[in-house]
């Protein structure tokens, strides 16, 4: 069977629902930056049970890159609290997939790799506050030049919790100087999605050599009288966990979220998904 793929633009004006199903069925494979404005994006990473533990409390630790919106049960792969028909094998764009602290696949789809011990944590993407920053008339480049949001890694040292531990990955947006401190104070009503920068100005302050080569996504222009700020970035449980080397661990590709149903400025809170949960949700 043919599959009628589809581009971002097609997407813009979709539904949370609509997007997944894009995702789903094979149709859509892109990023989710400027997807489903409104509603809560998340950076995933999923990890055997006998690691959820101590990972949890690393990212209870260091809630700024790790803010924590959903745990799944282990061996289920549905996130009732996030979305009731959300399926994480299928509904996210681009997976990265580690073994031995090695990435071994890039897929759209990890239901071969699904296993009855695997826990699934989803944590708070910047994506979420670049839509209010576009409402209060903060312009965000990448979106406004469809590329993916430029993320470095940085020399900002992370609380350890057992095995996990390593250095804060950060996004950079270039933003006009005389809106710095707003987008500080609107992205500062996000704590589920990094909250307010963690710096603002010269890039060698956090350890990063040059703007213009990102460790992930894409470079952007840094045009006159704006000034370049910087935000904890959900990538960073990535560097995390392949520095663990765990037997297995899968993300999402960076720039392709999880989109689920709540929205953005809910009070999101962490919660296990439970049988109680399904049932009411069902």
């Amino acid at each position: 069977m043919t599959i009628t793929r589809v581009s971002h633009a097609d997407l813009v004006a979709e539904s949370a629902v609509q997007v997944r199903s894009a995702i789903r069925s094979g149709r859509y494979d892109g990023h989710t930056a400027g997807l489903a404005a409104g509603k809560l994006q998340c950076n995933l990473a999923i990890l055997p049970e006998r690691y959820a533990l101590d990972f949890l409390r690393f990212c209870q630790r260091n809630p700024k890159p790790c803010p924590l919106v959903g745990v799944g049960d282990s061996g289920d792969p549905t996130l009732p609290t996030l979305g009731h028909d959300i399926d994480i094998r299928t509904d996210v764009p681009r997976y990265r997939v580690f073994r031995d602290g090695r990435l071994t696949d890039e897929v759209t789809d990890i239901s071969g790799d699904w296993a009855d011990d695997l826990v699934t944590v989803a944590l708070g993407c910047s994506f979420t506050f670049e839509n209010a920053l576009v409402r209060n008339g903060v312009p965000v480049r990448h979106l406004e030049t469809g590329k993916n949001v430029p993320m470095y890694r940085s020399n900002i040292a992370l609380a350890p919790a057992g095995i996990f531990s390593g250095d804060m990955v950060v996004t950079m947006r270039p933003i006009p100087a005389h809106l710095v401190d707003q987008a500080k104070e609107i992205s500062r009503r996000y704590p589920q999605a990094h909250g307010a920068p963690i710096a603002v100005g010269d890039p060698a302050q956090i350890g990063i050599a040059d703007l213009a080569s990102p460790d992930w996504g894409d470079a952007v222009e840094i045009r006159s009288g704006e000034v370049p700020v910087y935000w904890a970035c959900g990538v960073t449980p990535q560097n995390v966990l392949l520095q663990a080397a765990l037997p297995i661990c899968i993300t999402h590709a960076p720039g392709h979220m999880l989109i689920a149903d709540v929205a953005e400025d809910a009070e999101t809170t962490i919660l296990t998904n439970t049988r109680t949960n399904k049932e009411t949700t069902s």
